[in-house]
């Protein structure tokens, strides 16, 4: 099966309603399991692949997550763009609750997690200056305000290792910083998209206000739910709406994004390396 537009859903969305004709690949990588099985089908008229980022009935924590799987599988089901779901905290009183974030900055408050398919004798430094597809964004944002969100372009999702939440105290910094929302999963996921030269946008739904917010503390896990519920409901339509009004071609840099990045000679990468990353690196060695 091949699919050209990957879905990665987050928080509360483990599945993508509308799908015709899907079913089940599952895939084993180079780099271990993906998070679950993808399902491939049609949505809008094109062949979407979609991926629970941390599995049906939410098993994966986000410290646990093989994101080099996830986006090599997609790699390898001929996936040219992604669009990833994520629930995130608000770090700013404009971004409320139930509205999207289309962010185009990350910040990076992991630890040692693994983002790069290179190493073992294959050098590469991307450049990460603008780490989301502009092309991407600019769909997504209007498919989003089509079906009555409210949304934000651009602002900087600050990435957090978790899966406790921030304290108070981190919490005021990242405001002090000037940084929108807050998640733990799509750093990696953008990095390893670029490097497999794959387009890559975030739709962060807020859920709540982060804990700097005076209301934070009376905020209940039902209300959490029902928030969940709803961000997913509607980011199963702008996904729809978006996938519908994609561009048929790239007009982005996404795609080449390798071609000034490789840094070893050819001749020095073990071929093991080569065999590995073949899928990703393979039009830079003819």
């Amino acid at each position: 099966m091949r699919a050209e537009i990957g879905v990665i859903g987050g928080s509360g969305l483990y599945s993508m309603p509308g799908f015709e004709a899907q079913e089940e690949v599952v895939l084993d990588t180079p780099f271990g399991v993906p998070s679950e099985s993808y399902v491939v089908g049609k949505l809008a008229g094109h062949k979407v692949a979609f991926l629970s980022r941390h599995g049906r009935g939410h098993r994966i924590s986000p410290s646990e997550l093989n994101f080099r799987a996830n986006i090599y599988g997609m790699k390898c089901l001929g996936v040219e763009r992604i669009i990833s779901l994520s629930a995130v905290g608000s770090l700013k009183e404009e971004h409320r609750p139930l509205d999207f974030v289309i962010p185009d900055q990350f910040f990076d408050r992991t630890r040692a997690r693994a983002s790069t398919f290179f190493g073992e004798g294959l050098v590469a430094h991307i450049s990460f200056a603008h780490p989301i597809c502009p092309e991407m964004a600019r769909v997504v944002a209007k498919a989003s305000r089509a079906v009555g969100v409210d949304t934000h372009e651009g602002g900087t999702y600050l990435c957090m290792e978790g899966p406790a939440f921030s304290t108070k105290a981190e919490s005021t910094v990242y405001r002090s910083w000037g940084m929108d929302v807050i998640g733990m999963t799509n750093l990696q996921e953008a990095k390893l998209a670029r490097e497999a030269e794959i387009c890559y946008v975030t739709i962060a739904m807020v859920t709540d206000y982060d804990c700097w917010h005076p209301d934070h503390d009376a905020v209940t896990v039902n209300q959490i739910i029902a928030t969940l519920s709803k961000n997913a409901e509607n980011a199963c339509a702008v996904v729809a709406q978006a996938v519908a009004n994609m561009p048929a071609a790239r007009s982005c840099g996404c795609g080449s994004a390798l071609a000034h990045a490789i840094i070893t000679d050819r001749k020095a990468v073990p071929e093991a390396t080569r065999r590995k990353l073949g899928i990703i690196v393979d039009k830079y060695f003819l």
